[in-house]
């Protein structure tokens, strides 16, 4: 016969780890799964092929784009199923997928989006749809992914590049490049929150290592486009980068215009235009101004730019013209040149 005390002493053990496995599987339950924390910051999903990925170079424009961001004090947590880059790069979740096609992306992005709840996606892709088959169809192919991914999301940002060089494939990238602004602008004007940035432009066949990857100077080329993009779009990142605020006097005519600097960069700025209605509801708006030699609209959301030469001319988006009294809506642009404090006038229609 046993020693009952010595009986106890292992029951109550037993008890005492029983209890400390629940507790433990109990934290382990509650605990966020790894990139989807509360606290980590707007979401961020890198998209798109081997460029996205990092081939060349591990962790590619990721690198660079992260430290540039966590520099300029902002919080953001990159989601995907994937994972690489240096130690360097603080989040290496991303969906660059090497070798895929748009097509490829348009039948796993549903699944990605329900996972990872990306607020802000960075859509690169149509570099293996220039080698294959049909590049003549890949524009109708990136239109109807973005379709889905503003369908599915709504409220997330979409950034849509144009294509980075290919050495042997110029003239089908140039052909590509050339359909993105008109179907981004379609997007944008009907509602949709797509925003064009024009990566071709940022590198040149010099930036590539192998014909087709950017090399580590081109990476950090394709990371300035993106950081200059998201300063640009409010809500794309955690701060909005606001340097410098500026408002015109309240023009006689039935709304007003406030412009603010929103961020400036060697060669390049953005800004932020505000319009407000005045005591009755606005049935489209127009405001104007004079641009400073040397400055250009190069790209614009929430309006449609329609000046030309140093006449600055931006009217309503399809969605946006119709404030109620008091009310305003907003518009962005990026801009080439120095920043300046234009005067602004306002008129409705």
């Amino acid at each position: 016969m046993g020693n009952p005390a010595r009986a106890n002493r292992w029951r109550a053990g037993g008890l005492v780890l029983a209890l400390l496995v629940a507790l433990v599987s109990a934290f382990a339950a509650s605990a966020p799964a790894s990139g989807a924390s509360p606290d980590a910051g707007r979401r961020v999903m890198p998209l798109g092929d081997s460029i996205t990925d990092g081939f060349n170079v591990p962790g590619g424009y990721r690198v660079d784009l992260w430290r540039k961001l966590v520099e300029g004090g902002r919080t953001v947590d990159f989601v995907g199923s994937m994972s690489n880059g240096p130690s360097s790069l603080g989040d290496r979740d991303h969906e660059g997928h090497s070798g895929w096609t748009i097509a490829q992306l348009d039948a796993n992005v549903p699944a990605w989006l329900r996972a990872h709840s990306p607020r802000t996606i960075l859509l690169h892709i149509g570099t293996n749809d220039i080698y294959g088959p049909d590049p003549a169809g890949a524009p109708a192919r990136l239109s109807a992914l973005v379709d889905k991914i503003t369908a599915q999301a709504p409220d997330a940002i979409l950034l849509v590049a144009t294509i980075t060089p290919l050495t042997n494939y110029d003239a089908g990238v140039r052909a590509f490049n050339a359909t993105i602004p008109d179907m981004v602008r379609s997007k944008a004007n009907a509602g949709k929150k797509v925003h064009l940035v024009d990566m071709h432009r940022a590198l040149t066949t010099a930036d590539l290592a192998d014909g087709v990857h950017p090399n580590a100077g081109g990476y950090g080329k394709m990371a300035t486009a993106w950081h200059d993009a998201l300063l640009a779009i409010p809500g794309s990142v955690d701060d909005d980068g606001g340097t410098t605020t500026t408002t015109t006097p309240p023009p006689t005519g039935s709304c007003t215009a406030t412009h603010r600097t929103v961020g400036s960069w060697q060669g390049g700025f953005q800004a932020e235009v505000t319009v407000t209605a005045g005591s009755a509801a606005l049935s489209g708006w127009t405001v104007r101004w004079t641009q400073a030699q040397g400055q250009s609209i190069t790209q614009a959301w929430g309006g449609v730019p329609q000046g030309s030469g140093m006449s600055a001319v931006v009217r309503n988006a399809e969605w946006n013209g119709s404030p109620g009294a008091g009310a305003t809506t907003t518009f962005g642009y990026i801009g080439a040149g120095a920043a300046t404090t234009p005067v602004l006038s306002c008129t409705s229609p």
